[in-house]
């Protein structure tokens, strides 16, 4: 498990109205963060570039929209190598365990907290809190649950290589078996009750 730390944004009303004001008025595309190009990204490349995204909030936070029931989402950027999301939480939003299929993936928490939390077979789940201003980066074989922390609404960048198409959601059935459930990555991921005993063959 891997974190870094930045500069946390600035909060005060004065900035946040001035980056979507700069937002508005510019047609600056997300190319202008650097990146490897021509190739799928590494984890701590995808961690580099979600922290890159987050110091340029006037290309994403005139999309930044919150809603009790669910999670909102935004894709920000996506081609043959490369998808990014803006994700918004608040109070009671949690993932459930997942993991990303083929993609690895790079977090940067722009404001607010959310809690990692990754799957351990002899205990319980290994986890900790990333406040604004912190990152972190997973691979395609790590099980992860993402789910909102503290007190106020949180903001994410989430980018993924190669670009994120499925995922695998995990279950503990009534027998006590663990399975994965196969899912889109246009399913919103939630936390999921035991699924139904399978028959077996």
């Amino acid at each position: 498990m891997s974190s870094a730390h930045r500069s946390p944004p600035p909060d005060s009303a004065r900035s946040i109205q001035s980056a979507i004001a700069s937002a508005a008025a510019s047609s600056t595309p997300l190319s202008v963060v650097s990146r490897p190009r021509g190739r799928d990204l590494s984890g701590p490349e995808l961690e580099a570039f979600a922290n890159g995204l987050a110091d340029r909030p006037e290309l994403w936070i005139h999309l930044v929209k919150h809603d009790a029931t669910q999670r909102h989402y935004e894709e920000l950027l996506s081609d043959p190598h490369m998808t990014a999301w803006l994700i918004c939480w608040m109070e009671d939003h949690d993932t459930g365990f997942h993991d990303h299929d083929i993609s690895s993936g790079g977090v940067a928490v722009v404001s607010g907290t959310v809690r990692e939390e990754r799957l351990a077979i002899d205990g319980p789940p290994r986890q900790r809190s990333v406040k604004a201003g912190e990152s972190f980066h997973f691979s395609p074989s790590d099980i992860h649950r993402v789910r909102h922390a503290g007190s106020g609404p949180a903001v994410t960048l989430h980018v993924y290589s190669p670009p994120l198409l499925r995922m695998g959601a995990y279950v503990i059935g009534d027998d006590g078996v663990l399975a994965r459930q196969p899912m889109s990555y246009t399913e919103e991921l939630r936390a999921r009750a035991q699924a139904p005993s399978t028959q077996r063959a």
